[in-house]
């Protein structure tokens, strides 16, 4: 059952305030918890879930403050122009985090206990099961870069190697190297599922003088 201020006194807007204010640092808790255990890269940011959990209690505040005065309105106008960070949040999943957490500060600052118990749960389950399912997930794309003698360099050098082990490949650039002595491919390519990456790097090496040839991830592999 949502908890009411009926507006009896100072103590009990107090009260109030702090249960709202627990409330929502309670549940953002949770939220926090939940991006730990969904966070695909290969650190999260300490400071970023401490944000998520300040920004909920802070916002609950703030919304207890404005629903008294100029309304909800210019309360939701007010929270997000506090809003500033001193890096570009770049991962979206990141930015839905940060909505996250305002909508449930918002909610508990509006004595919505209920409404936002049941944000957090559910959204929570969501989130876990996007993650646990994988799903939307894209197929990696990876890479490549080989190492060519320049006497070596002629066009389509690699074309049968990159189209029995890959589905997808396009050269992205050409460069030369060690004073000009090399030829640097960079290409993008995206293996076949029976590909072993060691196989792949093995016939390239074959064919370009066993030089320097190196692949890297666009995407972590989990």
């Amino acid at each position: 059952m949502d908890v009411l201020f009926n507006g009896q006194g100072t103590e009990s807007s107090i009260l109030m305030t702090m249960f709202a204010m627990a409330t929502a640092a309670i549940l953002s808790l949770a939220i926090t918890k939940v991006y730990q255990l969904t966070f695909q890269g290969e650190r999260y940011s300490q400071s970023f879930v401490h944000t998520i959990i300040i920004m909920s209690v802070v916002v609950s505040v703030v919304m207890n403050v404005v629903s008294n005065n100029a309304g909800v309105a210019f309360g939701l106008f007010a929270i997000f122009s506090l809003i500033r960070f001193r890096s570009a949040v770049t991962d979206a999943k990141d930015i839905a985090y940060i909505f996250f957490g305002l909508c449930v500060g918002m909610t508990a600052g509006l004595y919505q206990i209920s409404l936002a118990i049941v944000l957090t749960v559910f959204s929570c389950l969501v989130l876990f099961l996007l993650y646990k399912f994988d799903y939307g997930r894209g197929k990696d794309t990876q890479i490549l870069k080989i190492t060519v003698p320049e006497n070596l360099n002629y066009e389509d050098l690699f074309n049968d190697i990159l189209d029995k082990y890959t589905e997808y490949n396009v050269l992205r650039q050409v460069e030369t190297t060690n004073l000009g002595t090399m030829i640097l491919y960079t290409f993008a390519i995206r293996n076949k599922i029976s590909t072993k990456d060691h196989d792949l790097l093995n016939a390239i090496r074959e064919r370009n003088a066993n030089l320097k040839v190196s692949l890297s991830y666009l995407q972590s592999k989990n």
